[in-house]
């Protein structure tokens, strides 16, 4: 999936300008997103390496797993939108696992997502099922949303990797753009699973080709809790093994409580706002899913 804006160079420290005395001499705790949002979404290399990981099926760390996508499409058209053909629109779509499978349900789609390799991929798999699917590389919170939306969703945790301000933007412009009645869908992080990260221990781990390098590596790899912000910081150092040379990346999430998701989606004009403990018959005790009702 993704983060939304393209970081200066300096936000990321994606560089090869480092080395291991950086490590070292590093900064003992960072302060939230100071050192990056969520990784090099947008940087094409990277982008093409994370694409594997949302099509592997092997694990569900980058998308779902084919059986899971599944079940949650089953529950959003019969469930949430009665079988009824309806306007959708997923932000942070990645490769467009969810906007395909709605499309050959009958309903219109459209997609936005910051990474290059997951929106080609998403036109050339609607391409060659012949779907109408208006896919879009861009920042969700500058993208325009269009309007008289059925549903919009932000699946799999997305709406963390947003600073408050910003995921009360991006929850503004999805009410404008829903019709009434409709449905803004959030699968949110708990605040629980969000410590549980910023708590986890530091660990590291080689490869010979991987999600930050296609040449062998090391990753190192710490976690930080700001409680007073409740944030989850995790910082990653890539270490070449040819050269020595070292980069750096860093992503933060956001905690919130029931309440505190409630306070933003009512702040930006929702009523109706529903808490379900699972994605349909799908448990993973990580995640709400949030149904607010424009």
């Amino acid at each position: 999936m993704l983060i939304c804006e393209k970081p200066s160079a300096q936000e990321l420290d994606y560089t090869k300008t480092m080395n291991l005395l950086d490590i070292i001499r590093r900064t003992e705790e960072p302060e939230p997103w100071e050192e990056g949002n969520k990784l090099a979404w947008d940087d094409p290399a990277f982008s093409e390496r994370i694409l594997a990981e949302h099509l592997s099926q092997e694990h569900d760390e980058g998308s779902r797993r084919t059986e899971l996508i599944d079940a949650h499409v089953d529950w959003l058209h019969n469930a949430l939108l009665k079988g009824k053909p309806s306007k959708v629109l997923d932000l942070c779509c990645g490769p467009g696992l969810y906007t395909q499978r709605l499309t050959k349900l009958g309903h219109t789609c459209a997609g936005i997502d910051f990474g290059p390799a997951s929106i080609r991929y998403a036109k050339e798999m609607a391409q060659k099922a012949g779907f109408k699917i208006a896919y879009t590389q861009g920042d969700v919170r500058k993208t325009d949303f269009g309007s008289e939306y059925d549903l919009i969703t932000v699946i799999f945790g997305e709406i963390n990797v947003f600073k408050q301000a910003e995921f009360l933007a991006i929850a503004k412009k999805a009410k404008t753009a829903l019709r009434k009645g409709g449905i803004l869908l959030l699968e949110a992080h708990r605040f629980e699973a969000v410590e549980e990260i910023g708590m986890g221990a530091p660990f590291w781990y080689s490869e010979e080709s991987g999600l930050f390098s296609e040449t062998p590596h090391f990753c190192l790899a710490e976690n930080f809790w700001a409680e007073e912000d409740a944030v989850a910081t995790v910082r990653y150092y890539i270490v070449d093994a040819a050269t020595g040379e070292v980069s750096r990346q860093a992503w933060s999430t956001q905690a919130y409580t029931e309440d505190e998701y409630q306070a933003v989606l009512r702040e930006a004009g929702f009523k109706e706002i529903v808490f379900h403990e699972s994605f349909g018959d799908v448990e993973d005790e990580s995640f709400w899913l949030i149904e607010a009702h424009a």
